[in-house]
């Protein structure tokens, strides 16, 4: 199946119950997408395990292959493009009812929940939490939310709070243009779309070793606990039908800080290292400072964005990275 995804393809975060499991679904063509290592993942088994049964479904003609896989052009961290499968919702029931029974009825739940908030309602997936009538109300309340939330969790300094501030008075440039969303007009502009040189995973590990070197950070620091790093360096590069799905040097930047926060893929640091590697990748690219000299976002910002990113809940996804672009884009107004 030839699938006609674009970077606009919606995104949520299946998470179980427990917080074992986290990973990103796609929403396309009325149903939900996962490539066969998510299933793996999402059912506890080994891929081959996977692979052997989606097999004996295609070939008992229970589903036909070609209406529930569709191929996305992945590139892996040598560079590389990759042609990978991705099954649909109907493929991923059918797997889960024979090797992971519950765990199948969950997210079958979940799934359903979602598709009916994205398809009956016609709404984005965080409008269960923009209930607001106009919609650059409610974004700003759910800032303003997010930010007692973490005052509420967590006791913090000066800097942390005036960071908090900075973050609601700079967003708040971006609110004139958010009632098109009422309409499906929002759009993310002003970005800066070009070709990009890829950051190594080998690089970015070789960074956070020198930082932990240098500041006798101890060895727990940068100290990863699965491939979780890997895959969020390797996630902002993907293509799906040829097209990047985060094209521009902004939406890059904002979904590696979203992804290395939330996937906690160190023993020690993960904050420290989340906003470090951001501003490293946006000094590679040189675009960490503004034609006047002055950096993107202050670091007392991008230390407390982090601690709101840190807090923030899965279906808060969209909003938080749509602050991130509104913070190191100051043309999107």
């Amino acid at each position: 199946m030839q699938s006609q995804t674009t970077p606009q393809t919606p995104i949520v975060i299946y998470q179980s119950a427990d917080g074992s499991i986290a990973t990103e679904v796609r929403l396309e063509r009325d149903t939900l997408w996962l490539s066969l290592q998510q299933i793996a993942d999402l059912f506890g088994r080994d891929k081959s395990v996977i692979s052997r049964h989606l097999r004996n479904i295609f070939e008992s003609n229970e589903l036909k292959q070609e209406s529930v896989v569709a191929k996305n052009a992945t590139t892996a961290a040598d560079g590389k493009t990759y042609q990978v499968d991705y099954y649909n919702l109907d493929a991923i029931i059918s797997v889960g009812y024979r090797v992971n029974s519950v765990q199948g009825t969950r997210f079958r739940i979940w799934a359903n929940r979602i598709l009916k908030d994205y398809l009956v309602q016609g709404y984005a997936l965080n409008q269960q939490r923009l209930e607001a009538q106009q919609e650059k109300m409610a974004e700003l309340k759910q800032a303003i939310a997010l930010s007692a939330r973490l005052i509420h969790n967590k006791e913090l300094s000066n800097t942390e709070s005036q960071g908090i501030l900075a973050i609601l008075e700079k967003y708040s440039h971006a609110l004139t243009v958010l009632d098109d969303y009422d309409h499906q007009r929002l759009q993310v502009v002003g970005t800066r779309t070009r070709a990009l040189p890829k950051i190594a995973y080998a690089e970015a590990m070789q960074q956070i070793l020198l930082w932990r070197q240098q500041e006798n950070l101890g060895g727990l620091f940068g100290n990863e606990k699965d491939e979780s790093f890997k895959s969020s360096l390797e996630t902002i590069y993907q293509t799906f039908d040829g097209k990047e799905l985060y094209p521009s040097i902004e939406e890059k930047a904002a979904n590696l800080l979203y992804f290395i926060v939330k996937n906690h893929s160190f023993t020690d640091g993960n904050k420290r290292i989340a906003a470090a590697i951001f501003v490293w990748f946006l000094q590679r690219h040189d675009f960490l400072y503004n034609a006047e000299g002055e950096k993107r976002i202050a670091d007392n910002a991008l230390v407390a964005f982090t601690l709101l990113i840190a807090e923030s809940k899965p279906d808060e996804r969209e909003m938080m990275v749509k602050v991130i672009i509104n913070l190191i884009n100051g043309k999107n107004v």
